[in-house]
């Protein structure tokens, strides 16, 4: 099955197309600010669920795949109907209706755990043992009951762990679930696309450690052999080349572990971000699939060329002329590298570039 994506640059009767069996490879998709790497990216996605019975996970920092669901007049009336009936699930961080983007920090390992309290099991040693046995007492993470529990404890390590909860105002993020379903639920269930609002929560650990549980859950299933998309926009955000606090780390260290590791199982990567250089080496490096739009620093077009060497120099090259909508395609989703305009999206795209107010004429 081949997906049709646009048309030819240089040949515009000639219809671009992606070979659907081949997203299971990693693919890496790239394009600096106002290149229509977004747009473009939301093209490719609506065939895949036209065309594909593949699951779709998209990690959506900036809300641009929560109208994924959402058709545009005009369009094919038959790829209207099938989008329209496809389950489409949008998972908000926030916004109070629809389903709510939720996670279980008991369900989290406890390496994870403790990289949210940001434990170390050295240095915290008491407080570290005391997280790794608390979840036999306390299956809810997000209460009272469980927080007082450990403050009138006479134990020094529970109420050593209880301040740091408190002063950490963990209990206080969005995220937990409080004995609502959980998005690592909703996912078993594979939907034909399943979109997590990453942008709108408070705290700038909460879309890290939401990305992190639902990452963790799908490499300890990996068993099952269920194959999905694993769809990560601005991937800058959740596997920068040089993570700072303990929750990037752990949260790299396992997209990697998936690029590494994961192709075996099912588990295939589609990386979107404006540079190769902001995203992990070890992420980029398990890339065989490889979509840019305009790219003008000679150093990252160089990267590429030493990353996807299989691509002549001379067409990257040609990525720095590049005007809006405009791509290169190479890799094993297409038989030969292939310069292609990209076609219309099917649905509505959720952010857009905000306007500089004019005065009236």
């Amino acid at each position: 099955m081949d997906l049709t994506i646009g048309t030819g640059l240089e040949r515009p009767e000639d219809e671009a197309r992606l070979a659907a069996a081949r997203f299971n490879r990693h693919t890496f998709w790239c394009g600096q600010s106002g290149s229509g790497k977004t747009y473009a990216l939301g093209v490719v996605l609506e065939q895949l669920l036209l065309n594909t019975e593949l699951p779709l996970l998209i990690f959506d920092p900036n809300a641009d795949f929560t109208r994924l669901h959402q058709t545009r007049p005009g369009r094919d009336p038959d790829a209207v109907a099938a989008i329209e009936g496809s389950d489409v699930r949008i998972l908000h961080s926030t916004r109070p209706e629809g389903e709510r983007l939720h996670v279980t920090f008991t369900d989290l390992s406890a390496a994870s755990k403790a990289a949210v309290l940001q434990l170390d099991p050295v240095a915290d040693a008491e407080e570290y043992n005391v997280l790794l046995h608390v979840d036999a007492d306390h299956r809810t993470f997000t209460n009272e009951t469980f927080l007082g529990s450990l403050r009138d404890s006479d134990d020094p390590g529970r109420q050593r762990l209880a301040r740091r909860i408190e002063n950490l105002e963990v209990l206080e993020w969005e995220l937990w679930s409080r004995g609502a379903r959980s998005a690592t639920q909703i996912i078993d269930e594979r939907p034909a696309v399943t979109v997590l609002d990453l942008g709108g929560f408070a705290h700038p650990a909460e879309p890290k450690v939401a990305a992190l549980a639902m990452i963790e859950h799908l490499w300890n299933t990996r068993e099952s052999r269920r194959p999905i998309l694993i769809v990560i926009d601005e991937a800058h955000n959740l596997c920068p080349p040089d993570p700072v606090s303990a929750v990037e780390r752990a949260l790299t260290n396992r997209i990697i572990q998936i690029a590494a590791e994961g192709r075996k199982f099912g588990l295939w990567l589609f990386v979107s971000t404006q540079r190769p250089t902001k995203i992990h080496p070890n992420v980029l490096s398990q890339c065989d699939n490889l979509g840019l739009m305009r790219m003008n620093a000679p150093r990252d077009l160089a990267e590429l060329a030493d990353v996807f060497g299989f691509v002549p120099e001379e067409l990257l090259a040609r990525a720095a002329s590049f005007t809006q909508g405009q791509a290169l395609f190479a890799g094993g989703f297409i038989g030969e590298p292939t310069l292609v305009q990209m076609g219309e999206r099917l649905t509505e795209e959720g952010g857009s570039d905000v306007k500089v107010p004019l005065r009236p004429a």
